[in-house]
């Protein structure tokens, strides 16, 4: 059972070679293929859940070479809650693409969403830095053909600076994993954290340096300020299928800070215990604000959508900041709700565009149009879950991080941040659901633009998935209070990976 952890990365990886390979067939053997890995990814991730609850966490070292000198996976209550969720998510993603036939306007996709999702599942998986590299680099290179699937010069354009950016990021990476593997001859985390738990204070500056060097890093995937104005622009232009995909990748940065700076520079790190968290979280309100301004100023609903993202990163690097186990618990489960919410509301905003005719979704009045009523519903329900309103299950997260807030110094500042920010998203999607459905020019002819009801199976899913947060809240509450107990455990991570104790 021990070799369950690379499942969920090789299935992905065969998938897209066995995809790739089977190009000479017809289209409609690639997709068929394409579901079947996604399903088999699903089944293998819950199985793997059912495991870890049941005999715990498993520590796989590739050849069997012993830490810190092999290549080591983790298979956790963490990794693999958020493994099972990218699969959750990939799966409302490529159904939307088969049913709106996006999958078929440019080549490969099928290969390139496989390759993309064998990258994530690495970089959650993955117990070194260098190998955490290696997979960011393997899903930046897919994300890069991905976002310039279905041509176009605004995906050219934005797809051009995504690229660079995500360039410079990779080499501040390489520079901050050169000088900890300089110091501290290991790459392996549980190691790293062993070592600097006895670093000398000769060696402390340079520590700390390429730790921020490594915060600057995983805030450009979570785009955190000021390393955020790529995405607005890069998830608004890519299609639908993708962006919803890339709903989980501002969440990478987000895991990243958690598993690496919370393991490295936790308790045992002496001087540099938690020491990035002001950094965090002074970063996290300043992005929470710009993100607010930028979904109440958007022209599109893309646009709006990607800058809920940015509201969403915001409140989890929060909740980091604040650092209690209450906050984490919250952090995770607020990820998890805002993950599969902006994810379905990319599709929606697609069906929405599709349906308004030459006005796409822009701000614009137009005449009433077919399915208003049914996209509207859909709507109204993502705006309320998206605003963190109640009954849904984001008003439940950010409730868990605001009362964890009220032990930080910074409480006041938090709440009027959330808060504020908040009822000004609230504002935002009103007035944007007021425009696209109730403001109409019915003296108009209708516009006559049709779509599969299809499409909207695979929006309706996400948004159950969501619910099912509120339904079995009680027990999803209780699992991620152990997630995050584990997270505080330094100790014990260090134990199971490298077999020994802190000396």
């Amino acid at each position: 059972m021990n070799h369950m952890v690379m499942l969920p990365i090789l299935i992905p990886l065969l998938g897209s070679m066995m995809i790739l390979l089977s190009k000479g067939l017809s289209f409609k053997i690639q997709r068929t293929l394409s579901m079947i890995l996604i399903v088999l990814l699903v089944l293998v991730s819950i199985f793997a859940l059912c495991l870890v609850l049941d005999r715990g966490d498993f520590i796989y070292q590739m050849g069997d070479w012993k830490a810190p000198f092999g290549i080591t996976f983790v298979l956790d209550k963490l990794s693999i809650t958020l493994v099972l969720l990218t699969s959750l998510l990939a799966t409302g993603a490529l159904w939307y693409a088969l049913k709106s036939d996006s999958d078929s306007r440019g080549e490969n996709f099928h290969v390139l969403f496989h390759l993309q999702i064998f990258g994530i599942n690495g970089a959650f998986l993955t117990g070194d830095l260098f190998n955490l590299f290696v997979f960011f680099e393997i899903l930046l290179l897919a994300s890069y053909a991905l976002l310039l699937h279905g041509h176009g010069k605004k995906r050219a354009r934005f797809g051009i600076h995504y690229m660079v950016i995500n360039l410079v990021g990779s080499s501040i990476f390489l520079f901050a994993i050169g000088t900890l593997y300089g110091i501290l001859g290991t790459l392996n985390m549980a190691d790293l954290a062993l070592k600097i738990s006895h670093l000398s204070a000769d060696n402390t500056a340079v520590v700390a340096t390429a730790g921020l060097l490594l915060l600057i890093v995983f805030g450009l995937k979570a785009a955190m300020f000021p390393l955020y104005f790529w995405l607005p622009g890069a998830y608004s232009s890519a299609t639908a299928p993708v962006a919803a995909l890339f709903a989980i990748m501002t969440k990478i940065g987000i895991y990243s800070i958690i598993r690496v700076h919370g393991t490295l520079f936790g308790e045992l790190a002496g001087d540099l215990s938690y020491y990035y968290l002001p950094w965090v979280l002074g970063l996290g309100l300043i992005t929470i604000i710009l993100a607010t301004i930028g979904v109440m100023s958007s022209k599109t609903l893309k646009e709006q959508v990607a800058y809920l993202v940015l509201v969403s990163v915001s409140i989890l690097l929060i909740a980091i900041g604040i650092n209690t186990p209450a906050s984490i618990s919250g952090a995770i489960y607020y990820l998890m709700h805002s993950t599969l919410i902006t994810g379905g509301f990319f599709l929606l905003a697609d069906v929405i565009a599709s349906l308004r005719g030459e006005y796409k979704d822009r701000f614009e009045r137009t005449a009433p149009y077919k399915m208003m009523i049914l996209s509207g519903s859909l709507f109204f329900a993502y705006a309320i879950a998206a605003a963190s309103m109640p009954p849904f299950s984001g008003f439940l997260g950010k409730m868990m991080i605001l009362l964890s807030a009220q032990s930080s110094e910074w409480m006041f500042v938090i709440f009027a941040a959330v808060l504020v920010t908040g009822l000004g998203v609230i504002v935002s999607l009103t007035r944007t659901g007021t425009l696209l459905f109730y403001h109409t020019k019915n003296e108009e002819e209708h516009i006559d633009s049709t779509i599969d009801k299809d499409v909207f199976y695979p929006i309706l899913y996400l948004f159950a998935l969501s619910v099912l947060l509120v339904l079995f809240a009680n027990s999803i509450t209780t699992f991620i209070e152990q997630v995050s107990a584990m997270i505080f455990d330094t100790q014990g991570y260090i134990s199971k990976v490298l077999s020994k104790d802190l000396l």
